[in-house]
């Protein structure tokens, strides 16, 4: 609890800009132990999260793992509601069943839209009244400028976020649900048959990155919220608003190595040298071993 009070006070000092026209993305990177914020660009502009809004539903999903309200081995229906989302989803009919551990690695790995919905409404009434709990829950955890209408993400105007408060959803889900963040780091999985494959590419790199999720619509651009490992330090880091996956990919990477490589190298964070050294390297090439997709 003291390393998430400390982490709420430090991405506090951040201060709110308004701009006149929205910036074309925006960053933020934490240490994951101290709550210390490293980089920070545009990290308080309102943002669709798209698919980054599953990261909620599933903080309040491992409460309910926690609380005994739900089991990894129940079988939870699927509602016509849940049945007629859009993709991304598994295409399950109306009336069957999936177990609470294939929705978590659905929702993580494929980013199933229709196993959200089920999740939802097993924890709530409908998802509308899950998106409530979402939104209380969220301003509860200090995430003040985030607003949820879903569960998984898909286009709602009013569904909103910033970089900053999704740093706090990711610092609150790895510390206070530690016994599921490896879930994160899942490459694939299969149902039915089909064997799903991960949009998280990062998970391939050379840094030590291990989780969490990427997520897209055409209006948030491409997102992600991740976090890596490098000896005694991690980080967290967000950046949303990417006009095209690879450079969202080897910009975050960027901020993480850089971020990491400070961090160990110095008793003392320089701020203003980090993060003059992350947006140069942003503006040249990619760093040597970052980021390896092809």
């Amino acid at each position: 609890m003291y390393i998430m009070k400390r982490l709420y006070l430090c991405l506090a000092i951040l201060c709110f800009t308004t701009f006149t026209a929205q910036a074309s993305t925006s960053s933020i990177v934490i240490d994951a132990k101290t709550g210390n914020v490293l980089y920070s660009d545009n990290a308080e502009e309102l943002r669709y999260p798209a698919s980054l809004t599953k990261l909620m539903t599933l903080y309040i999903t491992f409460n309910a793992l926690e609380t005994g309200k739900l089991k990894l081995t129940d079988k939870l229906k699927v509602s016509r509601t849940a049945a007629s989302r859009s993709p991304s989803k598994l295409g399950m009919p109306a009336g069957s069943y999936i177990d609470v551990k294939t929705l978590i690695q659905a929702l993580i790995v494929k980013s199933a839209n229709d196993c959200a919905t089920v999740l939802a409404e097993a924890l709530s009434p409908t998802e509308r009244d899950f998106a409530v709990l979402m939104t209380k829950t969220a301003h509860k955890l200090g995430m003040h400028r985030t607003t949820f209408k879903n569960a998984s993400g898909l286009p709602n105007s009013a569904q909103k976020t910033t970089a900053k408060d999704l740093a706090i959803l990711g610092a609150a889900i790895y510390h206070h649900y530690p016994q599921y963040y490896h879930l994160f780091s899942t490459k694939q999985f299969t149902f039915n048959n089909i064997t799903y494959k991960t949009h998280n590419y990062l998970l391939n790199d050379s840094l030590g990155t291990d989780g969490m999720k990427t997520g897209y619509t055409a209006a948030s651009g491409f997102n992600i919220l991740t976090s890596a490992q490098q000896g005694n330090y991690r980080v967290i880091a967000v950046t949303l608003g990417h006009k095209k996956v690879k450079q969202r990919d080897e910009n975050i990477s960027k901020m993480m190595e850089i971020s990491l490589n400070h961090i160990n190298k110095n008793k003392k964070i320089n701020t203003a040298t980090l993060k003059n050294a992350i947006n140069n390297s942003i503006k040249t090439t990619k760093t040597k071993t970052a980021y390896n997709h092809r």
